[in-house]
């Protein structure tokens, strides 16, 4: 059992296998040690989130260390049957590479009983172990642009269902039209971790899981009618997102938090509005957004410096300013200009936002496509009434810091770990010693960057899947790292060289394409040893 470092209030536990990671993962489900606030599991490791003001990294890892994973920690597994159609385009491959004929490669499939290890990849996406061995395959030497959701496939000793959409390069042996994702059902991933799982095939058997497939669909909800109190979106460039203060523990579920990228500002606008902290509020990416109100507000917009007219219905223009409580009126236009500098904006209401929180958050994650969906033009803003208990309006707000320009350099702290030994020195003397450009490439799942000397790793091994946090700087094997944001995956299989402080990120959620960094190590990297060792 390793320690490693992430950041500051994360540590990576990394085992010897699966069999281990399972095990601690359960004893500590069933004991819970008090200050830990997330897990993510997987292959090998257990990604482990904390409150430093609870518990201190090194009194975690003394009780970490203290527990036995030599026997498993026996949990009353739920079972799920998912009916598969075996018509997989890989099918076929697969019964090559095993060299088995295709009717023993479904019946191996169907008669094994696997156990979710571990969530990840996309929400509803778990990684199924306890299969027959002979169908361990790797995965495809060209992955794939798009494999359907329901496309159930296998790669390495996992095996999956997709659960949407999306690229992969696992190899694909048939179809489930069950939905491994559904918002609609309590909760909407049908696998957790721990739960047990047998495929069963639709040509030759009936399932209770099939006899349920009708009533689990489900059309479009219908929209919430318009209501008077509101703003209307006239022009949104860029689709703006609700936003709060995250989506936390629904990490088995493989859904990540999400939330506002600069939670300072965030908060800010509405403590300026004397709104509860937690109040969803509009995250505008590099401006450009117009409203019209349809009742009386007072609004607050902080954050990336715009540019604000407000336009009233009798034709007056007035020109305001960020940071301050700003009164509409119905039929008022709200015009918020471009930022020159910075990336996003955040607009509060006095009242908050009406919008309906999914899975405990009105966070919108872009990359899980969980929550609120964006706000283009056309879009209608509920606004709640404003409560008599609301706060006094703060007036003393102000940015945390200057709002980066483009192409300036910004220094950004991190902690080394928890993969540095993975790279030669000349690898991380690279990392430190030149500067970093934002691409175009770059949105909320994280920040594409290009160095002129690429990253050197040790090796081109492979890592196995594991959790990742915000701020985590992943290394492809390209060595042109990506900084993640709040709306990064859940797991990640490129080694993590270092990791953004806590105290920068509202800093590197305010990067525009184009601007430089420069990472300052806080620490230098060194495994965590329990007391006593």
């Amino acid at each position: 059992m390793r320690f490693l470092p992430v950041s500051l209030t994360t540590i990576l536990v990394e085992l010897n296998n699966l069999e281990e990671t399972l095990s601690l993962f359960a004893s500590l489900e069933a004991e819970p040690i008090e200050g830990i606030q997330d897990m993510v599991p997987a292959a090998r490791t257990i990604m482990i989130r904390f409150q430093p003001e609870a518990v201190t990294a090194q009194e975690l890892v003394n009780q970490i260390a203290r527990r036995d994973i030599s026997r498993p920690t026996e949990v009353d597994a739920k079972l799920v049957e998912i009916p598969v159609r075996y018509d997989g385009e890989d099918l076929a491959d697969v019964a090559e590479l095993t060299g088995l004929a295709i009717d023993e490669v479904v019946r191996r499939h169907t008669q094994s009983t696997f156990t979710v290890a571990f969530c990840g990849f996309a929400p509803g996406f778990g990684y199924l172990v306890g299969g027959d061995p002979a169908l361990h395959v790797p995965r495809r030497k060209s992955p794939r642009t798009r494999i359907p959701a329901g496309s159930v496939a296998l790669a390495g000793e996992f095996s999956g269902v997709y659960p949407q959409n999306s690229p992969g390069g696992w190899q694909i042996i048939g179809t489930t039209p069950l939905k491994m994702w559904d918002m609609a059902r309590t909760p909407p991933a049908l696998f957790q971790p721990g739960y047990r799982v047998r495929f069963v095939d639709m040509a030759t058997q009936t399932t209770s899981a099939q006899k349920g497939l009708a009533s689990a669909a489900k059309g479009e909800q219908p929209r919430p009618p318009r209501i008077e109190a509101g703003f209307e979106v006239l022009e949104a460039p860029v689709p703006a997102l609700f936003q709060d203060l995250g989506r936390f523990g629904q990490t088995g579920q493989g859904v990540s938090a999400s939330g506002a990228l600069d939670q300072g500002a965030f908060k800010s606008a509405n403590r300026i509005l004397g709104n509860p902290v937690s109040c969803p509020a509009l995250e505008i990416a590099m401006g450009g957004l117009v409203l019209k109100a349809h009742s009386s507000a007072i609004i607050a917009l902080t954050g990336a410096p715009c540019p604000i007219e407000i336009e009233t219905s009798s034709g007056a223009l007035i020109k305001a300013e960020t940071y301050q409580p700003l009164r509409v009126e119905s039929g008022d236009l709200v015009r918020i200009g471009f930022t020159a500098r910075g990336a996003r904006s955040y607009l509060a209401v006095r009242g908050g936002f009406k919008v309906e929180p999914v899975l405990g958050s009105a966070a919108t994650d872009t990359l899980a496509v969980v929550g609120p969906e964006p706000l283009v033009a056309g879009a209608w803003l509920s606004v709640g009434a404003a409560e008599t208990r609301l706060k006094p309006v703060s007036l003393n707000e102000l940015p945390a810091f200057v709002h980066p320009d483009r192409e300036e350099e910004v220094v950004l702290d991190v902690v080394m770990g928890p993969r540095s030994d993975w790279f030669t020195d000349r690898g991380l003397a690279t990392l430190t010693s030149q500067s970093w450009t934002v691409t175009p490439q770059s949105n909320r799942v994280g920040l594409r960057l290009h160095g002129d000397v690429p990253l050197e790793r040790i090796d081109a091994r492979e890592l196995p899947s594991e959790g990742t946090a915000t701020g985590a700087i992943q290394v492809p094997h390209s060595g042109q790292p990506v900084l993640f944001l709040a709306d990064h995956p859940l797991t990640g299989g490129y080694p993590v060289i270092a990791t953004i402080a806590e105290y920068h990120l509202d800093l590197a959620g305010q990067l525009p394409v184009n601007a430089k960094i420069r990472f300052r190590p806080i620490t230098q990297f060194a495994q965590l040893e329990p007391a006593g060792r």
